[in-house]
C-alpha cells in the first residue's frame, strides 16, 4: 500500500507542477502581450502628434491571416491594413492565390481594424488638427496655402514651362526633413523622376539654405528614374513597400502624366490612358505620406 501512495503524491506533484509552469507561461504570455499593446499605443501617440499612423500587414499574422497569405499581397503592393482597407473586393481577388473567400474574410477583418464608418463633424475636425502642412520655402506661398503643402492628400502642381515645379518639388524633399515647428514633417522623401529633371546638387543647395547638413539630406531621400508608365507603376508599389518600413513625408512623382502621353498616344489609346492615370491618382490609399505630381 506504500507503494501506490507514493506514486499517487508524485502524480499529485507532477500535475501540480505543470499546472504552475502552465500558469506561469499563460502569465508571462499576457505581460508580452500587455507589453506590446502598451509599446503601440505609445507609439502610436508618439507617431500621432505628427501624422496619421499605419499598421503594418504583419498585424494581420496575430489575427490568424496566414504569413504567406500576408507575403502575397505584399507581393502585390498592398504593405499596409489601410490599404487592404481600402482596396475593392475585385481588386484584392485579383491577387495571385487569395480567393475570394479569403477576401471577403479579410475585408470583415480590417473593418474592425481601420475606422472607416461615419463620425461627427467634431471628429473630423478633430482629425484635421493633426496634419501636418509642409512648407514650400516661400512664406508668402505658403500663406496663400494656409500653411503650406498639406499631408495625407495629394496635390498636383501644374504650370507652364520654366514656372517652378522642379524646383518647388526639390525644396519640398528637403523641407520635409524639418521639425514640426519650422514647417517639416520630419520625415524621409521619395522622388520619381520620369523626365530626367532630379538633380542632386540641388538639394545641397537647399539644404545649405535652411540650415541642414547636406549629406544628411541626400541620404534621407530616395530616387528612382521611370523608363515607362509601366516602369512608373512598378515604381509606386515599390515606393509602398519603402514607406511602410520608415517614416516618409513625402513622395514626388515629376512628372506623372508625363510617359502615359508618350504611351498612349491618339484618341484611341486616350481611355485607357486616363483609366491608368486615374489609377495614379487613386493610389493615395497605399501611402502614409504626401503625394506630389
Amino acid at each position: 500500500s506504500f507503494a501506490p501512495i507514493v506514486i499517487l503524491l508524485f502524480l499529485g506533484f507532477v500535475c501540480w507542477h505543470w499546472k504552475r509552469i502552465i500558469f506561469t507561461m499563460a502569465t508571462l504570455e499576457e505581460q508580452h502581450m500587455a507589453t506590446a499593446s502598451e509599446e503601440y499605443n505609445e507609439e502610436a501617440e508618439n507617431e500621432g502628434e505628427l501624422g496619421v499612423v499605419y499598421q503594418s500587414l504583419d498585424m494581420l499574422q496575430e489575427q490568424g491571416i496566414a504569413a504567406n497569405d500576408i507575403q502575397k499581397l505584399n507581393d502585390a503592393g498592398y504593405h499596409t491594413v489601410e490599404s487592404v482597407a481600402h482596396a475593392t473586393v475585385r481588386k484584392l481577388s485579383e491577387v495571385k492565390g487569395i480567393s475570394e473567400a479569403k477576401v471577403l474574410k479579410l475585408k470583415d477583418l480590417v473593418k474592425s481594424m481601420v475606422p472607416m464608418e461615419f463620425k461627427t463633424a467634431a471628429d473630423a475636425l478633430e482629425d484635421r488638427k493633426g496634419l501636418v502642412s509642409l512648407s514650400t520655402g516661400a512664406q508668402e506661398l505658403d500663406k496663400l496655402l494656409e500653411g503650406g503643402i498639406e499631408t495625407n492628400s495629394i496635390t498636383e502642381v501644374f504650370g507652364e514651362f520654366r514656372t517652378g515645379k522642379t524646383q518647388l518639388c526639390h525644396t519640398l524633399c528637403v523641407t520635409c526633413q524639418m521639425p514640426v515647428t519650422e514647417g517639416g514633417a520630419e520625415g524621409k522623401a521619395i522622388y520619381i523622376d520620369t523626365e530626367g529633371t532630379f538633380r542632386p546638387n540641388r538639394l545641397q543647395a537647399i539644404a545649405e539654405r535652411f540650415g541642414l547638413d547636406p549629406t544628411s539630406a541626400l541620404e534621407n531621400v530616395a530616387y528612382a528614374r521611370a523608363h515607362n508608365s509601366e516602369h512608373q507603376m512598378e515604381l509606386l508599389k515599390t515606393a509602398a513597400a519603402i514607406m511602410s518600413q520608415d517614416r516618409y513625408a513625402l513622395i514626388v512623382v515629376d512628372s506623372a502624366t508625363a510617359l502615359f502621353r508618350t504611351d498612349y498616344s491618339g484618341r484611341g489609346e486616350l481611355s485607357e490612358r486616363q483609366m491608368h492615370m486615374a489609377q495614379v491618382r487613386s493610389t493615395k490609399s497605399f501611402y502614409s505620406a504626401r503625394l506630389i505630381s
